[in-house]
């Protein structure tokens, strides 16, 4: 018995969305807000995924991009939890005027909105600019890290403005509810869990078009994509920015269940432990994003407490395993062995490709500068 490609996607789909509905009926109130904020963590991945699995590249700074959502949320939070009044920390840094750009934080909408649009901004600034001028790569990798190191150094030190290394906390209500309430904490999870299946369904279908397919060829030969007509800057940075969006929308999820958000959950190492995620999971696989998420932070947290002095050890061997004997993580590892059994046949067109395939399927040049008369 053969399952295809679309077949076994619905039923995962299936599957994981029964999963996630039922947790709260297994899982206790500190365990669902952890599921939460992983699966928080999975709409960033499958946005990192769609960049680095299909269109291969490598970001090493999302973490700027889920900060900045994330900060724009709890920045409408901190003001309505001041009451009127100036948050904490700028009393005591001396500041005695609300500054002016936090004056769009006062509505929900508008922060919001903003959680999306900045994050995006700022992945358009630096994706315009790098792919314009064909920076790709290692190089891409390490400007990508700048960013993260200029956004944390910014943060820290406008303490006054951001929180600094304290960041951002003590929130109490949201839409008038208190987010320490029981009931408040079952409907965001239930809304994460809505957000997740929306956005795998829209990453599916945004893979599954013309334009992934002109992502996945960007990946392979972007010279060649380039020759037959096609401009990869304008679908890097498209691809680039909406991966952008999805990480402020990570962002803000995190902040309403966490109830903090500080510089040193947008540094470095977070960043690195974002493209781990989705190497573990299963590069481009939308599913494999989820997985890896959610396994990889699960394990951490098991074991953080049950081996407090070993867990680092035990998550760096971890990694190791999985880079040299499960190179196509846990999605990719799966289907190859069920292909080798006859389980599965995808379609030739259906996912990309471990080598540069010869042609793109529903990809017909626009025009061929090459063409011979």
């Amino acid at each position: 018995m053969t399952i295809s490609n679309t077949k076994m996607k619905i039923v995962f789909s299936v599957i994981l969305l029964i999963i996630m509905l039922a947790a709260p009926m297994f899982l206790s109130e500190f365990r669902l807000s952890l599921l939460g904020k992983f699966l928080a963590y999975a709409i960033l991945t499958m946005g990192l995924d769609l960049i680095w699995g299909y269109t291969g590249i490598l970001s090493l700074g999302h973490g700027v991009y889920f900060g900045l959502g994330a900060y724009c949320m709890a920045m409408h939070l901190k003001l309505v939890a001041s009451d009127g009044e100036l948050p904490d920390f700028m009393s005591w840094s001396g500041i005695d005027k609300l500054p002016w750009f936090w004056a769009p934080f006062h509505s929900a909408a508008g922060a919001f909105i903003l959680a999306l649009l900045v994050p995006m901004a700022v992945a358009f600034v630096l994706g315009y600019l790098t792919f314009r001028n064909r920076i790709k790569g290692t190089f891409f990798s390490i400007l990508s890290q700048a960013l993260v190191i200029i956004t944390v150094t910014l943060f820290v030190g406008q303490q006054g403005y951001t929180g600094g290394t304290n960041g951002l906390t003590n929130f109490n209500t949201f839409l008038g509810l208190s987010v320490a309430e029981h009931s408040t904490k079952l409907a965001l999870y239930y809304i994460t869990v809505f957000v997740v299946i929306g956005t795998l369904l829209l990453c599916l279908w945004l893979a599954g078009t013309r334009l992934g397919k002109i992502l996945v060829a960007i990946r392979d030969a972007e010279n060649r994509v380039r020759f037959i007509g096609y401009n990869p800057v304008t679908y890097k940075v498209f691809i680039y920015c909406f991966s952008a969006g999805l990480a402020g929308l990570a962002g803000v999820l995190f902040v309403l269940q966490e109830g903090i958000i500080s510089p040193a959950q947008m540094g470095i190492v977070p960043s690195i432990e974002m493209v781990l995620w989705v190497a573990i999971g299963g590069r481009a696989s939308i599913f494999g994003a989820i997985l890896g998420a959610v396994i990889t932070n699960s394990a951490k947290t098991t074991f953080s407490e049950a081996y407090p002095e070993w867990w680092p050890i035990i998550m760096g061997a971890m990694f190791i395993v999985v880079v040299l004997f499960l190179p196509k993580g846990i999605v990719g590892t799966c289907k190859q062995f069920a292909s080798k059994r006859g389980w599965f046949h995808p379609k030739a067109s259906s996912a990309p490709s471990a080598s540069p395939p010869l042609t793109y399927p529903g990809l017909e040049p626009e025009v061929n500068p090459l063409q011979t008369k």
